[in-house]
């Protein structure tokens, strides 16, 4: 049996695919809508107002712009490559279909192969990347790394100086990239009552919270996401850092700082100038910023499908597109150079211990480091899948109606179906 079709039977096993409800109550659905379809502040990330908000992310939230620049990088196009291609007798589109997909698009060498939308997406339509985002920014700290201006031996708190005595004091870089940093917050996006709803989302302006986004500056402690991570984020005294993985946005966000300290620009001038105006992208992008208007490093970047998968050719291609040198290649590799430790830590988490997962590094998750087999994966969906065995990227953005991506019904069925298709495509 060759490894797709093993992938398939992991699918199969995996139970009936969920299916999106054919009855979707309408949302926005007049000039003007009607109260019950309206999408606010406060509903966008519920399902059904998501499947609209998600593709409109700069109507609830505030966004700054990533223009793109140069010559469009145009696909070959060749549709048929998987018309063959099955997953339990249902075409790969379907299956993502049946699983709150918004978007598809697979890249096999230069080639597209693949490429389906649904919910209202479409081509031009730009999709908030959520957690996604995390992975480029790091991808761009490698410039750092690289000319030895970023040392991942040490503190953050060595190049932003506000963190001294925060809970990102006592961590390495490399900690806050492998989110192995004992931080005491725990990010939870369900209770009401929980921290991140009460500060985080409100900080990063992604969240409603009454009266939160009236708030003006010195009128509060926590104002914007700089203010969290200095004054609210506290180390877990049980747990030193490096040794258990504990998904945790904060640290992302440190990164985000780290950069534009270093690079002296804001983060959505740095992402245009090192990977958006040189991947040949066909739409402009643009990023979500928190209360005081710095860009979310976390989670806020928003892009269309294919240009997502621009940037996924580039770093499957470890920071070469058509050609040209965009982003370090040691550093591209890094994020696959697995070590026992690394595995260890997310054994540690029991959170993952049903997921195909075997490290979480760079800010990229890992599913096979001798296949450099690895995603990034945002919130409710969103994955840009890269297998540099197969020659192959794929990037899909979701609705799924769970926030917490890798345990929500849908996500592993279309992940072992992307898989799947992968190993079918190398073996043609």
């Amino acid at each position: 049996m060759k490894l797709w079709q093993m992938l398939v039977v992991l699918v199969t096993l995996g139970g009936a695919m969920p299916t999106t409800a054919q009855d979707t109550p309408a949302v926005m659905d007049g000039f003007p809508p009607s109260t019950e379809s309206q999408v606010t502040k406060k509903n966008h990330r519920d399902w059904p107002y998501s499947q609209w908000a998600f593709k409109n992310f700069g109507a609830p939230n505030n966004t700054v712009m990533v223009p793109r620049g140069g010559e469009i990088h145009h696909f070959p196009r060749e549709e048929s490559r998987l018309d063959q291609f099955t997953v339990n007798g249902a075409s790969l589109g379907d299956v993502f279909a049946a699983n709150a997909a918004d978007a598809l698009v697979v890249i096999h060498g230069d080639t597209l192969v693949h490429e389906s939308y649904w919910n209202g997406m479409d081509a031009h339509r730009q999709h908030i990347w959520y957690s996604m985002t995390k992975s480029l920014v790091s991808s761009i700290a490698g410039i750092l790394v690289e000319s030895g201006q970023l040392d991942l031996t040490k503190s953050p708190s060595e190049y932003v100086p506000e963190l001294k005595g925060s809970a990102f004091d006592r961590v390495t870089v490399q900690n806050v990239m492998d989110h192995a940093s004992g931080l005491a917050f725990e990010e939870n996006y369900v209770d009401p009552k929980s921290d991140f709803f009460l500060y985080y989302a409100p900080a990063l302006n992604l969240g409603y919270l009454p009266g939160a986004a009236d708030l003006q500056p010195g009128q509060t402690e926590i104002y914007g996401v700089y203010d969290f991570l200095t004054h609210f984020v506290q180390p877990d005294p049980e747990t030193p850092p490096g040794i258990r993985f504990d998904y945790n946005s904060a640290n992302a966000d440190v990164l985000g700082w780290m950069v534009s300290r270093l690079m002296d620009k804001s983060l959505n001038d740095i992402i245009r100038d090192e990977v958006w105006q040189k991947i040949g992208a066909e739409h402009d992008a643009f990023i979500a910023v928190d209360r005081a208007y710095i860009p979310v490093a976390t989670g806020g970047f928003n892009a269309t499908a294919r240009d997502a998968a621009r940037y996924a050719m580039m770093i499957r291609d470890k920071g070469v597109f058509r050609g040209e040198r965009v982003l370090p290649a040691n550093w591209l590799e890094h994020m696959v150079d697995v070590k026992d430790i690394d595995r260890n830590a997310m054994n540690l988490n029991p959170n993952y211990s049903q997921a195909d997962w075997i490290a979480y590094q760079d800010m990229w998750w890992i599913l096979d480091e001798t296949a450099e087999e690895f995603c990034a994966v945002g919130i409710h969906g969103q994955v840009i899948y890269i297998n540099r065995s197969t020659d192959t990227v794929m990037v899909w953005f979701s609705s799924q109606r769970d926030a917490a991506s890798t345990l929500a019904p849908e996500f592993p069925v279309k992940l072992n179906a992307a898989r799947a298709a992968a190993n079918y495509l190398a073996e043609q």
